[in-house]
């Protein structure tokens, strides 16, 4: 078994679509990155490299590689999978927190759970996303950005 841990942090800011978990979340502004700066998947993609010892998002699709400017997370979440089958490593399960003050994520978490499980060839009950604020303290708190925390188990 491989253990791997993931974050990321992406600044709100307007004229972007919030896309989280591979979900369109109705909001006033949306993540700034390079692709579609969905935080929640790209923690888990950074969790999931880590358990494989294949470094990070950053390494695997740079910034500065313009075939990857507004690409969907999802797509590149099922490249990273392509990689781990390459190694014979498969997913035992996925644990995420996302942190933001607003917009509430109870709703549309279903659907990001199965986005996930379905890109990571598991069960849906091998998913589990939670969402949390942090009581108005951080960056998160005055609605600045959005950060997500991921762990994963990897069985060989």
């Amino acid at each position: 078994m491989r253990i791997g841990h993931g974050y990321d942090v992406h600044r709100l800011t307007e004229g972007r679509k919030l896309i989280l978990g591979g979900v369109e979340i109705p909001f006033e502004r949306g993540l700034d990155g390079h692709s579609d700066a969905d935080v929640l998947v790209h923690a888990v993609m950074d969790a999931l490299l880590g358990a494989a010892g294949m470094r990070d998002i950053g390494v695997m699709f740079p910034d500065t590689d313009a075939r990857y400017r507004g690409i969907s997370s999802m797509l590149l979440l099922r490249t990273v999978m392509e990689k781990l089958t390459e190694k014979r490593l498969r997913v035992g399960n996925v644990d995420v927190t996302v942190l933001a003050q607003r917009p509430k994520l109870k709703e549309y978490i279903p659907q990001m759970c199965g986005n996930l499980a379905a890109a990571l060839r598991v069960e849906a009950d091998r998913v589990n996303i939670k969402a949390t604020t942090e009581e108005r303290l951080g960056f998160t708190g005055r609605e600045e950005g959005i950060a997500c925390h991921a762990v994963c188990l990897l069985e060989e």
